[in-house]
């Protein structure tokens, strides 16, 4: 058997030659977008996750972890942002960077606006914030608690638990524990719900036996329960949907909200507690979108062909996008747009220069019309339906749009969480808990990375294969 040490020289070896493999990757991108967040270990050791995301030439959008490192200062702003730019100049794209996404942590808010680009707070911890205090200040507060101490029942007593298990044969469903919420785990109100609400047959009998002073719901808190799975399940939807890492996210963001928007008006049916809730959630996820980076989303809205029609925004709203666009198309610099054969011609002589600067006011003026003719083409363009993919469809169409192309590159390569980071800590809390007495923090980091990394190729390959 191989000792120790060379495993591990094995580990050293094939992470530097996959390191070397993503940063000539990196290096390749345009325009690269980072998610990053700190994780505390069982073992009291702070860690800071962060991944990067891009389109490539291709049209493909890449993601992956850049590090997963222990950090020893306090997590103060200015400490935040020096972590990210380190990491950024470790893998020499800190000049590629256009978006740090991040939660809406006072440090990590305040760290990004110390940094050079922008920022895209994570939209699934906002709408998680949302629900928390929707529920908090409706009156389902009662009827959960009443949730948790059944769980708990059943939750902390292997007995209670196989009594419980033995009833759910008995009526013929299928074996399962409860779930206890917890505050920081996404959707976990709404699994604690829906498990109670599938069970409530083997929970009843099992209670009714045990003559437990554990009282089980009654018919009144269970319907107020299905009311509140109603209106949790198309949280959960919007969370997932965002939550990807394979697909484009960051233009749905608009799209989403103004979904849940609609799903949460009040109607006359509504119990008082409902609209109560509705109520909270709306004015809370309005204020705040309103602290999100709109101005970056809309214009990723927009240059989604899925959203175009920008029917998620007011229509007075709509025109500013557009101006907005035009606005980035008249920054860009001609030098882009040339071709690289007109970019190694000699420079004009001088005794052209007089000429130049008389055609400027009409090429001006030519330039602002082929701009809004290049916005009126990509907008007569058909929408492309909810299924389809927006980067093949850039792909498809890049030489007819080339110059909004380079726009839709930054812009839909920026992910709408920092779910990618969380799947980071997930794995890197497996990998401490289980060998917390003997791996150090680089080796920590060099395992976590490898596993996603190889774990991105072999799904890739997988895809490929299918396809």
């Amino acid at each position: 058997m191989p000792s120790r040490g060379t495993i591990m020289s094995k580990i050293h070896t094939l992470y530097d030659d996959e390191k070397a493999r993503r940063m000539n990757t990196l290096q390749q991108a345009t325009h690269i977008a980072l998610t990053g967040d700190h994780w505390t270990s069982v073992s009291n050791d702070n860690y800071l996750g962060i991944t990067a995301h891009f389109v490539d030439k291709e049209w493909k959008l890449h993601s992956f972890a850049l590090t997963v490192s222990k950090t020893e200062e306090r997590q103060y702003a200015e400490a935040c942002a020096d972590h990210f730019l380190d990491v950024a100049r470790e893998w020499k794209i800190e000049d590629k960077l256009s978006t740090l996404g991040t939660d809406s942590a006072r440090n990590m808010v305040a760290a990004a606006r110390l940094l050079p680009f922008e920022h895209l707070p994570c939209t699934a911890h906002i709408l998680q914030l949302t629900v928390t205090v929707s529920i908090h200040g409706s009156g389902f507060e009662s009827v959960l608690a009443k949730c948790r101490k059944i769980v708990g029942h059943f939750k902390h007593s292997p007995s209670n638990a196989h009594e419980l298990m033995e009833q759910q044969v008995a009526c013929g469903q299928k074996q399962e524990s409860l779930v206890q919420d917890v505050t920081t785990r996404w959707n976990s109100t709404l699994e604690m719900v829906k498990r109670i609400q599938r069970n409530k047959s083997p929970l009843t009998t099992t209670l009714a036996q045990q003559k437990s002073n554990v009282a089980m719901l009654t018919t009144q808190e269970l319907a107020k329960l299905q009311k509140l799975e109603e209106l949790l399940e198309p949280c959960r939807y919007v969370t997932e949907l965002l939550g990807g890492e394979q697909y484009i996210s960051c233009s749905v963001v608009l799209p989403a909200l103004c979904h849940l928007f609609k799903i949460m008006e009040s109607t006359e049916d509504d119990p008082a507690y409902v609209v109560k809730f509705k109520n909270d959630f709306t004015s809370d996820l309005s204020k705040r979108k309103d602290s999100t980076n709109l101005t970056w989303l809309k214009i990723a809205t927009a240059i989604d062909p899925r959203f175009k029609d920008l029917k998620c925004l007011p229509k007075d709203e709509r025109n500013e996008v557009w101006a907005s666009l035009s606005k980035l198309l008249m920054a860009q610099s001609p030098g882009k747009q040339e071709s690289k054969e007109t970019t190694d011609q000699q420079p004009p002589k001088k005794r052209r220069i007089s000429v130049l600067l008389v055609s400027s006011d009409s090429e001006s003026d030519e330039e602002e019309e082929s701009i809004e003719q290049c916005l009126n083409r990509y907008k007569a363009e058909p929408k492309l339906h909810m299924e389809g993919c927006p980067l093949q469809w850039w792909k498809k169409r890049e030489a007819t749009h080339a110059r909004l192309a380079p726009i839709a590159c930054k812009y839909l390569s920026n992910l709408a969480t920092t779910v990618p980071c969380e799947r980071l800590f997930s794995l890197s809390g497996h990998i401490i808990q289980k060998k917390r007495a003997t791996l150090s923090p680089d080796n920590v980091n060099r395992l976590v990375c490898l596993s996603n990394w190889l774990n991105v190729m072999f799904s890739t390959l997988s895809n490929t294969t299918l396809q």
